[in-house]
C-alpha cells in the first residue's frame, strides 16, 4: 500500500462507535472522560469522525457540549426505554458507516471472502492463497517483484520459490517478505500476527527488521514495530483452515473480533471492564453464536441478541 490512510480512518471510526456508545447510553467515569478528551484532541480527525457518528444517530447536539467545552462533566442520563432502542438503531448506524469500507475494499480487492466463506488462490507462479472469512487481498506481480498487498482479514501463504523475484505480503504499518516459506498473516483490529509454518520470513514495522523461524510468531501494531519472535503452536493459529478457532488465554476483545468474521452480523463489548477478560477454548467455526453463548456462561456475561447486532456487558 502506498500509504495507510484506510486503515487508519477505520480505526478512527471504530474508536468513534465505541465512544459514542458509550456517553449515550450512560455516565462515564472520570477516566473515561480523561481518556475520551485525550483521544479527541489528539488528532482533529477524531473530532470530525465522532462528529459523523454522532450525526448517524441524530443526535449531535445532545452530545456537542462535550466535544466543544471539554468539561469534565458527565453527559445527559437517558432513559432505559431509549438505551434499549438506541442498541437496535446503533445496528443500522454500523451498517450504514461500515458501507464505506465496504465499498473500498470492492474497489481494490482483487480476490475477497465473505461471511464464514475461505477460498484457495492458486497464482501463476505456483504459489497458493488460501483466504480466511471476510478477508481480501490485491495483487501486484511482474518481472522483478511479487507483492501481495493483504487488505483485512486472515490469509495463509504457500510461496513458490523463486531467487529472481521475491515474494511480499503488504499489510498497514508493515510488510512481510518470504524466504521460501509458509507461513499465516492475521489482521484483528490494530494489530498484526505473522506466523511461521515452514522456513522463515522478514518482518519490516517501522524499526529494524525482524526474522521469524518456522514454529514463531512476531506481532506489530500502530506505534509499536515488530516485536521479538517468540514460540506458539502454529496447528492453533491456523486451525481456522480445518473449521476450529482455537484461544488460549486470548483477550475478549480479540475473541469477538475474530468470532465477527463467522456470524453474519456485528458483535459489540459495551462494558469496558470485560474487554480483557481471557478467553480459553476451541469452538466450531461453523457455529459462533454457540461460542458466544459458552463465553458468556463461562466469564459470566450477558448477551442480548438484537438480530444483526450482538451486544455483550457484564
Amino acid at each position: 500500500m502506498e500509504d495507510d490512510a484506510p486503515f487508519d480512518r477505520a480505526s478512527r471510526r471504530t474508536a468513534a462507535i465505541e465512544w459514542w456508545t458509550r456517553l449515550d447510553c450512560r455516565a462515564p467515569t472520570p477516566q473515561e472522560r480523561e481518556a475520551f478528551v485525550l483521544w479527541l484532541t489528539r488528532d482533529p480527525a477524531n473530532r470530525e469522525t465522532f462528529e459523523k457518528v454522532c450525526r448517524i444517530w441524530g443526535d449531535l447536539e445532545g452530545l456537542r457540549p462535550l466535544i466543544d467545552e471539554i468539561e469534565v462533566r458527565p453527559p445527559r442520563r437517558t432513559r432505559h426505554v431509549r438505551v434499549t432502542g438506541g442498541l437496535a438503531a446503533l445496528a443500522f448506524a454500523l451498517l450504514s458507516y461500515v458501507y464505506f469500507d465496504e465499498a473500498w475494499i470492492m474497489l481494490w480487492a482483487q480476490v475477497r471472502t465473505g461471511v464464514a466463506e475461505t477460498q484457495m488462490v492458486q497464482l501463476a507462479d505456483g504459489s497458493r492463497i488460501e483466504l480466511g472469512p471476510r478477508s481480501a487481498i490485491s495483487l501486484d506481480f511482474d518481472e522483478g517483484k511479487r507483492n501481495v498487498t493483504l487488505l483485512r482479514g486472515e490469509a495463509w501463504f504457500d510461496v513458490a520459490p523463486d531467487a529472481d523475484r521475491p515474494f511480499s505480503v503488504l499489510i498497514a504499518r508493515g510488510s512481510v517478505t518470504a524466504l521460501g516459506t509458509s507461513f499465516d498473516i492475521s489482521t484483528t483490529g490494530e494489530r498484526t500476527e505473522v506466523t511461521v509454518a515452514q522456513h522463515r520470513v522478514r518482518v519490516m514495522s517501522g524499526g529494524p527488521a525482524i526474522i521469524v523461524d518456522e514454529g514463531e510468531q512476531s506481532a506489530f501494531g500502530p506505534g509499536v514495530a515488530a516485536v521479538d519472535p517468540y514460540r506458539v503452536q502454529v496447528d492453533h493459529v491456523t486451525a481456522w483452515r480445518r473449521g476450529k478457532l482455537i484461544f488460549d488465554d486470548r483477550p475478549l476483545t480479540e475473541v469477538v473480533s475474530v468470532l465477527g468474521h463467522y456470524l453474519r452480523g456485528y458483535i459489540l463489548v459495551l462494558d469496558p471492564s470485560i474487554r480483557e477478560r481471557r478467553v480459553s477454548g476451541v469452538f466450531d467455526a461453523a457455529e459462533p453464536m454457540a461460542a458466544i453463548s459458552a463465553i458468556e456462561k463461562a466469564l459470566g456475561l450477558r448477551a442480548l441478541n438484537l438480530g444483526y447486532l450482538v451486544v455483550l456487558t457484564g
